[in-house]
């Protein structure tokens, strides 16, 4: 191999050392989740009922009808996060394949 290309290989394993070193220094994220979705939580309502109202207003039933599906869609997602995860395992089991 080239020599430069060794040595930024070299010294990006040397940068990288402490940065793996200091994982338990590492930030306490276990309530993240819970904090971003209370915070988006209300703010996503908001937005869903603004542009719900315009429709309405504007008497475009059949956007209002797709903005409430996808609106549903997203918020059952946005509120249930585990909804993926059994879903797809309901599927896999639907189509024969061993689930853990």
């Amino acid at each position: 191999m080239h020599p430069l290309v060794i040595s930024v290989a070299q010294t990006a394993a040397d940068v990288a050392a402490p940065i793996a070193a200091n994982s338990q220094d590492a930030p306490d994220t276990s309530g993240l989740a819970d904090f971003l979705r209370g915070f988006f939580g209300p703010l996503f309502l908001v937005i869903v009922s603004v542009v719900a109202i315009f429709f309405l207003f504007t008497r475009e039933i059949t956007r209002f009808a797709q903005f409430i599906i996808l609106a549903i869609f997203i918020g059952i997602v946005f509120y249930v996060p585990g909804i993926i995860e059994v879903t797809a395992r309901a599927i896999a089991r639907a189509m024969g394949v061993e689930t853990e």
